[in-house]
C-alpha cells in the first residue's frame, strides 16, 4: 500500500515548466489534488488525501532535485512509511516523451533526485511513476532537463498524458500497487491521435 507520494522537482517560478519538473506539472493538473490543504513541513509542501486504502500524503520537496531525499526521508519517518510504501514521481530520460510507467526498485539512470533518495533511505526499493521526457540529441543533458517543454508538449501533457496517468493513480489508491510494474510498466499515449 502506498502511503507517501513524493513529486520531485525544483522549487521556484523559473523552473516551473522545465522537463525536470514534470512531476509537479502532473500534480498541478491532477483533479485528485484539487482543493488540497497544503502546509509547509519536511523541507517541502505536504497535503493529505483520503484514498480508498486510507490516508495518502502528497509531498513536494523544496530542497531542489539533488537533495530530494532529505525531504522524503523526513516525511517517511514521521508517517512511518517503509520504502516500499513510497511512490516517487519523476522525469525519465530513458523513456520517450509521450510515455509513462511504474517501476519498483532498479537503477537510478543518472537521476540525481533518485540518487539522493537512495542515499537518505538507504535503499532503491521504492516505487516510481516515471514520465518520459526523452533523451536529447546532444550531450548537454543538464541543460536539456533544465529547459522548458515546448508549448505543444505542455498541451499534450495536460490534455492527453496526465489524464491517463491520473486514471492509473486512482486505480492504485483503490486497489493497491501490486503488479503495476508489469501492468503499467510502459504506457504510450499517441502524440498525433
Amino acid at each position: 500500500m502506498i502511503k507517501l507520494c513524493a513529486f520531485l522537482g525544483n522549487f521556484g517560478k523559473e523552473y516551473r515548466l522545465h522537463r525536470h519538473n514534470v512531476a509537479w506539472l502532473f500534480l498541478d493538473s491532477a483533479r485528485i489534488a484539487t482543493g488540497l490543504q497544503w502546509s509547509s513541513k519536511f523541507k517541502g509542501s505536504i497535503a493529505q488525501i483520503d484514498a480508498g486504502s486510507g490516508k495518502v500524503y502528497f509531498l513536494k520537496p523544496h530542497t531542489f532535485m539533488n537533495l530530494s531525499g532529505e525531504s522524503v526521508v523526513d516525511a517517511a519517518r514521521f508517517y512511518r512509511c517503509a520504502p516500499d510504501e513510497i511512490l516517487v514521481i519523476h522525469d525519465e530520460l530513458e523513456m520517450p516523451f509521450g510515455a509513462f510507467g511504474y517501476k519498483f526498485s532498479g537503477g537510478l539512470g543518472g537521476h540525481n533526485g533518485l540518487r539522493s533518495l537512495e542515499q537518505h533511505l538507504g535503499t532503491r526499493d521504492f516505487w516510481r511513476l516515471r514520465f518520459g521526457i526523452g533523451r536529447p540529441d546532444h550531450d548537454d543533458v543538464a541543460g536539456y532537463v533544465l529547459s522548458p517543454f515546448e508549448r505543444t508538449q505542455l498541451e499534450f501533457l495536460n490534455t492527453r498524458l496526465f489524464p491517463e496517468a491520473e486514471k492509473t493513480l486512482s486505480e492504485l489508491f483503490a486497489e493497491g500497487i501490486e503488479g503495476f510494474d508489469t501492468r503499467y510498466k510502459k504506457v504510450r499515449v499517441e502524440l498525433d491521435a
